[in-house]
């Protein structure tokens, strides 16, 4: 898996512009917790589809951007949480054990 650190507000912006090439994914993870622990693993051991970029966002180190990226896309925040983000808007999000990479590909697509 290329994870893209997810680490300044600069970068929402920048997710936006690059939806409008091709699909966005922001992995927001909580190092606390198992099952995003889990869920990070399994994405991790899944085939990464090459026409997607993947984010990885700390959120208990990145508290407040994490809350900023639930502001921006319209998105009730969860943890772990998958946002698919195409045409500047949050298509698709999906948490816990509900994420998985068939069901991000799938609607990307």
């Amino acid at each position: 898996m290329n994870w893209i650190n997810l680490d300044t507000e600069d970068q929402l912006e920048k997710i936006r512009e690059k939806s409008t090439e091709r699909p966005q994914v922001i992995f927001k993870h909580s190092t606390r917790c198992s099952t995003s622990a889990l869920v990070k693993s399994r994405l991790e051991r899944g085939e990464q589809p090459k026409d997607i970029d993947f984010y990885y966002l700390d959120l208990i180190r990145y508290r407040p951007l994490s809350n900023k990226v639930a502001e921006e896309f319209r998105v009730h925040h969860e943890s772990p949480q998958i946002l698919l983000i195409r045409d500047g808007k949050c298509i698709y999000d999906e948490s816990h054990t509900g994420i998985s990479m068939d069901e991000i590909e799938a609607a990307a697509f």
